[in-house]
């Protein structure tokens, strides 16, 4: 066998081998009963879960609390379901959450809690178009 078969393969060998650890951690979007039926059947893998924030009549967000030092915060995310679940996020508040569209936490259930350890956000002035 020629020496650029070996490499080739041994690339192709590794190309593979990240493909599908990568893939592993991946998840699909689940609602908040999903993901509690999976922590309720033993599995702690972390669960993505899309929703908007809780809103009042005037479509400001509610729910929102800052821990101690604003060090952590939990608020009220709805589902696609139209699920309310407080999420629990021991970081400190994404500077954009309140003015987000759409909010993906990654977490999963721990004692009836969903504990978020990432939060992605849809900020809606990112993707408004702008004229110049």
């Amino acid at each position: 066998m020629k020496k650029s078969s070996i490499i080739s393969l041994i690339v192709i060998a590794v190309a593979v081998t990240v493909i599908i650890s990568t893939s592993a951690d991946a998840s699909a979007y689940l609602s908040f009963d999903e993901a509690y039926e999976l922590a309720e059947n033993g599995k702690s893998n972390k669960i993505h879960v899309v929703g908007q924030l809780k809103k009042d009549a005037n479509g400001k967000p509610t729910g929102i609390f800052a821990g101690p030092n604003k060090l952590s915060v939990s608020f009220v995310l709805v589902d696609n379901n139209m699920k309310e679940q407080t999420v629990y996020y021991n970081e400190p508040m994404p500077a954009d959450l309140l003015r987000s569209e759409q909010v993906v936490v990654v977490g999963n259930y721990q004692n009836d809690r969903f504990i978020a350890d990432r939060i992605v956000l849809k900020c809606p002035s990112k993707y408004e178009e702008t004229e110049l």
